[in-house]
């Protein structure tokens, strides 16, 4: 496993640089704007990607929450492994829930809005409106068309599972020489690698969509949710005491040189 070592302590040095943590959530800022210049600038042509049928899009994009769970809460509870404190752990498992929180209320906040400001038109490109139809749901079933502010959901839980992942996996800087067991380091790197790849992804997606989806409105109130949801708990709330925490790279630091400490005695 030499070679995925070599991989994990080249992605774990790219972001230990300060400028790419610090610059790296106004990449979808930067991604929204030219994406949609791009866009209505007609620069890019159509591509496979251009196509919400696309494999990534129907079976990542479509299932990003599912996506980053999955991966992220392993990598978490393999993680917690190092610290003899329960607190760790509940710290992890709580990031998750409140994460999930705030995935789960925006998503559902976006629905309501679509909701609550749209008007059921005859086709795309009417001006007409029909009566009778209140909702989304009722109005696409009848054959018309809703028009209302749709704020991307895919803008959002892109960004903001992307600067998740990025959080979560900042101790792994301090976690690959903690003397952890082979199988538990070997599984360790495997996630961290597919956490990687998978923002990875999601940024790529993240550009197909500024380019190819979407009013420009509606992608960058999305990406400002993303943003906002990771700015509130990492940015302000985690910092404070009654809250699950910032990842504890200190606190894993710390015990990693009483564990030096209690060699250098034995």
């Amino acid at each position: 496993m030499a070679a995925m070592d070599v991989i994990v302590e080249r992605l774990v040095s790219v972001w230990r640089i300060p400028l790419v943590r610090q610059k790296f959530p106004s990449l979808f800022l930067l991604i929204s704007i030219v994406g949609t210049i791009l866009r209505y600038q007609e620069l890019v042509p159509q591509t496979y990607f251009s196509s919400s049928k696309n494999f990534v899009y129907v079976y990542f994009v479509k299932l990003s929450w599912g996506w980053t769970l999955l991966l992220l809460t392993p990598f978490l509870l393999i993680s917690s492994s190092f610290s003899s404190s329960a607190s760790y752990l509940i710290r992890c498992l709580l990031s998750l829930v409140v994460a999930t929180f705030v995935w789960y209320v925006c998503t559902e906040a976006f629905l309501y809005i679509e909701n609550v400001t749209g008007t059921c038109l005859e086709s795309r490109t009417s001006v007409v409106a029909t009566k009778g139809f209140t909702s989304k749901a009722t109005c696409r079933q009848a054959g018309f068309h809703w028009q209302s502010l749709d704020i991307s959901g895919h803008s959002f839980i892109l960004t903001y599972s992307s600067l998740l992942i990025m959080e979560e996996t900042s101790p792994m800087a301090f976690l690959r020489t903690a003397g952890l067991p082979a199988l538990y380091r070997t599984a360790l790197n495997l996630l961290y690698v597919a956490l990687n790849l998978i923002v990875m992804t999601w940024v790529w997606m993240f550009f197909c969509i500024s380019v190819y989806f979407h009013d420009p409105i509606d992608k960058f109130l999305g990406t400002m949710c993303g943003l906002l949801g990771w700015y509130v708990t990492y940015g302000c709330w985690y910092q404070r005491p009654f809250s699950p925490g910032l990842p504890l790279q200190q606190q894993l630091k710390k015990q990693k040189q009483q564990l030096k400490k209690q060699k250098q005695h034995a």
